[in-house]
C-alpha cells in the first residue's frame, strides 16, 4: 500500500450547496464517512424537514438520511469553516449560487461540483462558471461524475465516479473526501472530457426514453446509445477532450446507466413526451430539473460553434423545441445518407 493509502481519512467541514436529489444522496455519502455536513437549501421547510425528520421527501421520497447530516437556509453558516464545498446546483442556477458564496467560500476550501450541464446563454462548463465567480484557477475545480443514480446511492449500492481536475492533487483530496466500501471513486485530469460527456449523454438520454415510449425495441435504443456516444465523442474531441474518457465511467459508463434506468430524469421525460404530452406538461409532471431539455439547445449551438456533427442532438431539438413529431425525428435519423461508421 501507498502512504496515501494507509494515512486515516480526515475529517472535514462540509456544505453542500443545494439540496436537491443528487446533492442530498453525496451528503449522505458524506456524512457516512464521518465528514461533518451541512445542506443550503433556499426552502425553510425542505431544511427543517431535513434537520428534524432525516428525509428529503420532494426529493429522495422513502430514503433514510442521516442523523449527522443537517441543513439551513442561511448561506454564510452554511459555509463558515467549510474546507470542502460541493455545488450540486442545476447549470441554470450555477453561477447565481456560486456568486452568493463567492465571498463567503474559505480560499483553502476544496471545490467539487456534480452538476452535468453547461449554462445555456454562455455555453460555459460549469467549471468555468465556478472558476470565475469564486476567483480560481481552473486547476482548482474539481468535477464529480459518472454512472450514478441519487437513488441508488442514499441506499448504499455499489457505486462508481469519477472526480477529474486538472491538478492531480485536488482530485486526490475529493477521492479521499468521498470513497468508502459502497462508493468507489477514481480520479482523472481530463475535466473538458468528463463535463463533455455528462452533459451530452442526458441529450441522449431523452432520445432512448422517447425511443422506448413509442416502443421501437432494444436495437433502436442500442444504436441511440452508440451512436449518442459518437456524438459525444466528437464534439468532446473538437473542444480538447481525451478520446479514452469517453470509453471510462464518465462516458459510456454515465450514458448506459441513464439510457437504461427508469430512474432517470431524462429517460423518463423522454418517455413522457412519447405518450403525447407536451415539453412543458411533462416538466410540469417531473417536477424536478431535466437537465437533457437546456442542454439540447446548449449543445445545438456548440455543435454549430465546433462545426461538428450531432445529428441525435438535431433531432430532439426538432421535438423539444419546434413541434416535430417524435416518430418522424426517429425516421429522420434512419433515413439519413448513408455514410461510414468511423
Amino acid at each position: 500500500m501507498t502512504n496515501r493509502e494507509n494515512t486515516p481519512r480526515k475529517r472535514l467541514k462540509t456544505a453542500v450547496l443545494v439540496a436537491g436529489s443528487w446533492g442530498t444522496a453525496l451528503a449522505t455519502v458524506l456524512a457516512d464517512n464521518g465528514h461533518e455536513v451541512v445542506m443550503w437549501t433556499r426552502g425553510q421547510a425542505q431544511a427543517d424537514e431535513i434537520r428534524d425528520q432525516h428525509t428529503n421527501s420532494k426529493y429522495l421520497p422513502g430514503a433514510q438520511l442521516p442523523e449527522a447530516l443537517t441543513a439551513t437556509t442561511d448561506l454564510a453558516e452554511a459555509l463558515e469553516g467549510a474546507q470542502l464545498v460541493l455545488f450540486a446546483a442545476p447549470s441554470s442556477a450555477m453561477r447565481q449560487v456560486a456568486s452568493a458564496a463567492s465571498s463567503l467560500v474559505a480560499r483553502d476550501a476544496i471545490i467539487v461540483h456534480a452538476t452535468k450541464g453547461f449554462e445555456t446563454d454562455t455555453l460555459e462548463r460549469m467549471s468555468h462558471v465556478l472558476a470565475g465567480e469564486l476567483g480560481r484557477s481552473q486547476k482548482e475545480i474539481v468535477v464529480l461524475s459518472g454512472p450514478s443514480h441519487a437513488e441508488e446511492v442514499v441506499k448504499k449500492l455499489p457505486t462508481t465516479v469519477v472526480v477529474a481536475s486538472e491538478q492531480e492533487s485536488f482530485a486526490e483530496k475529493a477521492q479521499d473526501a468521498f470513497i468508502n466500501s459502497c462508493f468507489r471513486v477514481y480520479t482523472n485530469k481530463d475535466v473538458t472530457g468528463v463535463e463533455v460527456a455528462g452533459a451530452i449523454k442526458n441529450i441522449i438520454a431523452l432520445g432512448t426514453g422517447l425511443s422506448d415510449g413509442l416502443g421501437f425495441g432494444d436495437n433502436a435504443k442500442a444504436a441511440l446509445i452508440t451512436r449518442g456516444l459518437a456524438e459525444i465523442g466528437r464534439l468532446g474531441s473538437a473542444m480538447g477532450a481525451n478520446m479514452m474518457t469517453f470509453a471510462g465511467l464518465a462516458g459510456v459508463g454515465d450514458l448506459v446507466v441513464t439510457c437504461t434506468s427508469p430512474h432517470s430524469r431524462n429517460w423518463r421525460a423522454g418517455s413522457m413526451l412519447a405518450s403525447g404530452l407536451s415539453l412543458d406538461e411533462v416538466l410540469e409532471r417531473m417536477g424536478m430539473v431535466v437537465e437533457g431539455v437546456r442542454t439540447t439547445k446548449s449543445a445545438k449551438a456548440l455543435s454549430a460553434r465546433f462545426g461538428v456533427e450531432m445529428p441525435i442532438t438535431d433531432q430532439l431539438y426538432e421535438v423539444l423545441f419546434m413541434g416535430k413529431e417524435p416518430r418522424e425525428a426517429v425516421e429522420s435519423l434512419m433515413l439519413r445518407d448513408r455514410t461510414n461508421e468511423l
